[in-house]
């Protein structure tokens, strides 16, 4: 659960947590768990709350693959590396806006912002950094053009179609999308051929899978994948480990709007009737490096409102405690939490509240 110091510190900050045990299972366990080898060797003793990097955007590049060269941007001629480029040569240009969960439906920020004074280690904010976190993904475009790729970009909670791997596309997807200037559902810009939509899920989970980086990842990874989608299945849910068909959403938000005000509130209202009628639905991805391989397995889930959880440690034991509390209840468990973003949410009981 964490320990009472560590509840009453981020509760302090309008974090909401749980007070539920992250493992719903006996110790030891007699329920069959998929386990880790005898010699993982995660490491159970280093303080884990704050070893996440701040980052503004974290964005998972379509490769259909569940391991990557050793550090993706160094494989030439890869969205990956030309994106890194377009990070390094563009980034220091701008300033980033207000935070997306300081942010209502219209793209503006609420009066009066609440900021803390002081944030807990692991607690960030999107509108404290301009880093863009590049990740690698296991899902395949969707676009029909073999040559181009389908772009999560996260926590906007939006998919960006048809990007080719170039320095040209690069960065015209920066500047549509990425940079830290550009609000959290982008901008339509001059003959940009893009296509965004919404993701039509109640949750995002990424998987590390990166063996070429930490074999404990590549071990770690499947094993969640199944124990997720088996007791996500078991609450009712169902879950794809590809992006189906985003049309479902309506169309693109560059043809079904004109300014990005327009944009901000058809993206607002796409993201506020996922999962009406209790029809809900999570999308798990297996993804490259994020940091932090010593604390396998690493999971991250995303959130349509705006907020990225990074657990650490995790095993199958603690999947049906983060089904139920995180992704279902909308709470955190501090004894997992290596940080995250857009956690802190005053006057909300859950990160599922709008």
């Amino acid at each position: 659960m964490g320990s009472e110091n560590d509840m009453a510190e981020l509760e302090a900050a309008s974090v909401p947590v749980t007070h539920e045990a992250c493992r719903n299972c006996a110790n030891p366990c007699d329920e069959g768990h998929d386990e880790y080898p005898a010699k993982f060797g995660a490491d159970y003793e280093s303080e884990m709350r704050g070893s996440v990097k701040p980052y503004h955007r974290q964005v998972v590049i379509s490769t259909g693959k569940t391991d990557w060269p050793h550090d993706i941007s160094d494989e030439k001629d890869t969205l990956a590396a030309y994106l890194t480029d377009a990070q390094n040569e563009l980034s220091k240009k701008h300033k980033p806006k207000p935070s997306h969960s300081q942010q209502n439906g219209t793209g503006t920020e609420k009066e009066p912002v609440v900021r803390l004074s002081k944030q807990p280690e692991g607690v960030l904010r999107s509108s404290d950094a301009t880093r863009l976190s590049i990740l690698n993904g296991s899902h395949t475009s969707c676009s029909t053009e073999t040559n181009q790729q389908t772009v999560i970009v996260l926590p906007d909670y939006i998919a960006v179609c048809d990007v080719p791997p170039s320095k040209a596309a690069s960065v015209s997807l920066w500047k549509s999308a990425l940079d830290p200037a550009v609000d959290r559902f982008g901008v339509t810009s001059e003959g940009n051929t893009f296509q965004t939509w919404t993701l039509p899920y109640s949750c995002v989970i990424l998987l590390c899978s990166h063996k070429k980086r930490d074999n404990r990842c590549a071990i770690a990874a499947p094993k969640l994948e199944t124990a997720f989608i088996q007791h996500l299945q078991h609450a009712g849910w169902s879950v794809d480990t590809q992006l189906e068909d985003l049309s479902c959403t309506g169309e693109p938000l560059e043809k079904s709007t004109q300014s990005p005000e327009e944009r901000a509130v058809e993206a607002i209202r796409r993201l506020k009737v996922i999962g009406e009628g209790g029809k809900h639905r999570a999308l798990v991805i297996k993804n490259s490096h994020v940091g932090g391989h010593k604390f396998a397995g690493n999971v991250i889930i995303y959130k349509p409102q705006g907020s990225g959880i990074w657990y650490g440690r995790v095993t199958p034991h603690e999947v049906d405690a983060i089904v139920k509390s995180t992704i279902i209840d909308g709470k955190v468990f501090p004894a997992l939490l290596r940080g995250g973003l857009d956690i802190s949410r005053p006057g909300c009981q859950s990160l599922n509240d709008w």
